[in-house]
């Protein structure tokens, strides 16, 4: 009975999330949710309290998940290459295995919904957070600006993500992100937060 249980959560998550990033959170209603998952709307009920507790408890699911993944390897306290390099990898191979989960992802942090108390994100932030000042205090990137790191640090590796999902190049070619054009990108990131 429990196995069966999970099943049908398991089925509604990754339904939920489909519907949300194929058309958006205005798309997902429970009623449309019931029908996609062939569950009545009533046992929708027995796992979320509301929509709203349906999407906090979605958006810290699949974060957990992204969490796991990108944090496997990755020691904060150790080099600031082999860390950046690290979560350069792992970023990659988590939206190659969850592509569905990434764009979600995506969605949920660029909307008011991330700020809900209910979300959480400590283990990661921390992490994060400690990785980069422990890179500062060594000296190995400058002081700057947490958006300022973000941007330089990731910017580009988004970018080629989006090429990558989109399978298509600036110039309409097919694209496909390999390791090699990640590690050319990634060492041209790291002469960026070098310098001065």
């Amino acid at each position: 009975m429990r196995a069966r249980d999970e099943n049908k959560i398991e089925a509604l998550r990754e339904k939920a999330i489909e519907m949300i990033v194929s058309e958006g959170f205005d798309g997902l209603s429970m009623q449309k949710l019931a029908k996609a998952a062939n569950v009545s709307p009533a046992t929708i009920y027995i796992y979320y309290k509301n929509r709203e507790d349906l999407l906090n408890q979605l958006f810290n699911h699949v974060h957990r998940i992204f969490t796991t993944e990108t944090l496997k390897g990755f020691d904060p306290e150790g080099s600031f290459e082999a860390g950046l390099w690290t979560q350069w990898q792992n970023r990659f191979r988590y939206i190659k295995k969850y592509p569905v989960h990434f764009q979600f992802l995506e969605q949920f942090r660029n909307s008011p919904l991330v700020n809900h108390d209910a979300v959480v994100m400590s283990e990661f932030k921390e992490q994060m957070r400690t990785f980069v000042r422990n890179a500062m205090k060594r000296g190995d990137i400058p002081r700057m600006e947490p958006e300022i790191f973000w941007s330089v640090s990731y910017g580009s590796f988004y970018t080629l993500i989006k090429f990558h999902l989109a399978q298509k190049s600036m110039m309409n070619k097919n694209f496909t992100l390999t390791e090699a054009t990640l590690k050319q990108t990634f060492r041209m990131v790291l002469a960026a937060l070098h310098s001065k």
